[in-house]
C-alpha cells in the first residue's frame, strides 16, 4: 500500500469541511466499482481531495474489510492524481 504525506492544499481543504460541519454525505461521488482477483469491490469515494473517507460498501466474502477499504482508498488516490495531474 501506498503511503505519503499529505499535500498542505488537502490539509487546508479538509480543516475547512472540519470547520464548515460539512457531513461526508454531502460530499460523496456516485459508487464506483473495482475489479479484483476476488471478484468486485464496491467502493463510496468522496471529492478528490478527500480520499481518506474513501471506503468499500461491499466486497467479496473471500475479502476482508480492511482489505476492501485499502483497495477504495488506492482507488480515490489514483483518481486524484489523474485530475490533477
Amino acid at each position: 500500500m501506498m503511503t505519503s504525506v499529505p499535500h498542505p492544499a488537502r490539509l487546508a481543504l479538509l480543516g475547512v469541511l472540519l470547520l464548515s460541519a460539512c457531513a461526508p454525505r454531502d460530499l460523496e461521488s456516485p459508487p464506483v466499482t473495482v475489479a479484483t482477483a476476488q471478484g468486485p469491490v464496491l467502493c463510496q469515494l468522496y471529492t478528490e481531495g478527500i480520499v481518506y473517507w474513501d471506503r468499500s460498501i461491499d466486497r467479496p466474502d473471500s475479502m476482508s474489510a480492511a482489505q476492501a477499504d485499502a483497495i477504495c482508498l488506492e482507488e480515490g488516490q489514483r483518481l486524484a492524481a489523474r485530475t490533477s495531474g
